[in-house]
């Protein structure tokens, strides 16, 4: 596993905002606590096939087996019974974290088609950063063949920052590449 991202974060990240945002402890610096990457299936709570095809495609892209989030309650109007998969997801930590954020920043968000940047307005207010990916091509692990369908997925960047300001101090430093606007 690459720590190059690791290394980079605790060797010149922390001493960086620490000097930016005057702290007084490197406790107090913000890091990423885990990466959530979900992916809704819509169609595929119908369909075995697409599911199992989202399992293999989202294990390969993390290094880590999805987890099928399933229905809470019935929903007529979108044909969903209780416990009917409608979703997959996976919480990555520490190294795996660190890999998967490398691949993502350096090799995965330069092959989107008319990449400008990412939206640096995707905080949520505490700190953390969200974005949608269209289409799972963009990963190098994904060959193109091996598709069914172009399906997207959420990525969720979690940090201990408190303010937005922060988190978007600490993922500039990482290398994301926000545009201006």
């Amino acid at each position: 596993m690459s720590q190059r991202l690791k290394t980079l974060y605790q060797e010149t990240i922390v001493p960086k905002l620490m000097e930016q945002f005057q702290y007084t402890n490197i406790h107090q610096v913000p890091k990423v606590v885990k990466v959530t990457v979900n992916r809704g299936l819509g169609e595929a709570a119908q369909n075995a096939k697409a599911l199992e095809s989202s399992l293999s495609e989202i294990a390969l892209v993390t290094g880590q087996k999805p987890v099928v989030t399933r229905a809470k309650k019935a929903i007529a109007g979108f044909k969903i019974r209780k416990g009917m998969p409608v979703g997959i997801m996976v919480t990555l930590r520490s190294d795996r974290m660190y890999a998967f954020l490398d691949r993502f920043i350096n090799l995965s968000l330069p092959r989107i088609r008319d990449f400008r940047g990412v939206s640096p307005k995707s905080f949520d207010g505490r700190g953390n950063y969200t974005l949608g990916v269209r289409e799972q091509l963009i990963f190098p692990e994904v060959e193109y063949d091996s598709i069914d369908q172009i399906r997207g997925m959420d990525i969720s960047i979690i940090t201990t920052a408190n303010t937005d300001e922060e988190g978007r101090a600490l993922l500039k430093e990482l290398g994301m590449p926000f545009r201006d606007n």
